[in-house]
């Protein structure tokens, strides 16, 4: 979601509303040391219900982060101020919810895995629109960004990207990939994605073999952005940027790479690596003032109604 070029909506109330929305009660955060803000003793931990099993997580202008599920499509939400929070959103049967983003207006983008994706409400949970992206078999629609006037999603088995318009009602754009883009099939492509530097274009990381692209949103056309210090950032999952500093989660490997772009976005330098003894395999990434937060999805773990599963902090 960084730099998103956000426009006017309709529904600008809504994120007001989701300000005074959460009274909800269950789960506890672990507190750390003091300071004269306070925002040092926010938890640094997150509980989700056990057998949640997370992917996605984002996180607007206000301390609230929302968390989907891979096993209904359900959305948790958590005041990261006291690590309390509740299900915003039950699911139901069928559903799925990875990647989300959060809009400046209250509106939340998801995608949900199986060819479609959702828009809700923030405050309530309401489903409020539900698009058809492709076929549900053959597809994984995975990850989402905000651009312009377009929520942008990946598509993990097929080299193509999804604009889904900012709002209730408008026409999806696909976007097929080209230049220098390889899909290698039988594996997961196409996975995080966020806004290039001034807005021009998407990165994309594909996941396997660990390529880092930038795309143009006139042509589709993909550039791959060539890694120094770095051979690769296989297991590329969730991305999120500063500026030209560009954060890659690597899932399975626990860590997150820590990129400098220059400035046509054409190079990414390797400038450090995050990690931390909390990491289970951590997906996606989203960030709230001078901290970091990641969802751990623990796919070596048992994916079972009583596996226990989190979201954890690190400082930038």
């Amino acid at each position: 979601m960084t730099s998103n070029h956000s426009r006017p909506s309709r529904r600008a109330v809504l994120g007001a509303g989701a300000v005074t929305a959460l009274a909800l009660g269950t789960g506890a955060g672990t507190a750390s040391a003091s300071d004269a803000t306070g925002r040092a003793t926010w938890p640094t931990r997150f509980p989700l219900p056990d057998g949640w099993l997370p992917e996605g997580i984002t996180i607007c202008s206000r301390p609230f982060a929302y968390m989907g599920s891979r096993a209904n499509g359900a959305i948790y939400r958590t005041d990261l101020r006291t690590g309390k929070g509740g299900v915003l959103y039950a699911g139901a049967t069928g559903q799925v919810a990875v990647g989300l983003k959060l809009d400046r207006d209250g509106l939340l983008y998801v995608a949900g895995s199986t060819g479609v994706a959702r828009i809700h409400d923030s405050r309530t949970g309401k489903v409020l629109t539900t698009y058809r992206l492709s076929p549900e078999t053959g597809h994984f629609i995975n990850d989402v960004t905000l651009l312009d006037d377009r929520a942008w999603f990946t598509d993990s088995l097929d080299a193509v990207l999804y604009g889904v318009p900012r709002g209730r009602g408008g026409t999806v754009r696909t976007l097929p990939l080209t230049g220098d883009w390889v899909q290698t099939p039988g594996v997961n492509n196409a996975n995080g994605i966020v806004s290039a530097p001034g807005g021009r274009g998407l990165i994309v990381v594909s996941s396997t073999p660990g390529r880092l692209y930038k795309i143009s949103l006139r042509t589709g056309s993909a550039t791959e952005i060539a890694l120094a210090g770095a051979e690769n950032v296989m297991a590329g999952d969730g991305l999120w940027r500063i500026g030209r500093t560009l954060y890659v989660v690597q899932n399975r490997l626990n860590l997150i790479s820590v990129f400098e772009l220059d400035a046509k976005a054409t190079t990414a330098t390797l400038r450090r690596t995050i990690t931390d003894p909390r990491f289970d395999v951590p997906t996606t990434i989203a960030r709230f003032g001078h901290r970091l937060y990641l969802v751990n999805a623990r796919f070596t773990s048992p994916q079972t109604p009583e596996t226990t599963f989190d979201a954890v902090a690190v400082h930038l």
